[in-house]
């Protein structure tokens, strides 16, 4: 295996990552004074499981949030299941 990273200042190699980031500091981690490394994955952690995976809508989950756009995936699965069997 061997580990592949961009260039230094080259943020184009992982542009989805990069706009990720964008997102979360401007919508999140700018409100708040960081104490530690600790406090930063406690912020992070809220604000994902809190916010971006229930409540934001993205485009790639036909804009509903991430949790709906699972749970419709799993009863259309099921529903699937019980027609099949």
């Amino acid at each position: 295996m061997q580990c592949s990273y961009s260039k230094k200042a080259y943020p184009w190699d992982n542009a989805c990552i990069e706009s990720f980031h964008s997102l979360i500091k401007r919508e999140w981690l700018n409100r708040f004074k960081i104490q530690d490394y600790d406090h930063a994955y406690r912020l992070i952690f809220e604000y994902l499981e809190a916010f971006y995976n229930t409540k934001q809508i993205h485009s790639h989950c036909d804009y509903m949030s991430p949790n709906d756009y699972e749970e419709l995936y799993r009863r259309l699965q099921q529903d699937e299941l019980q027609l099949a069997g």
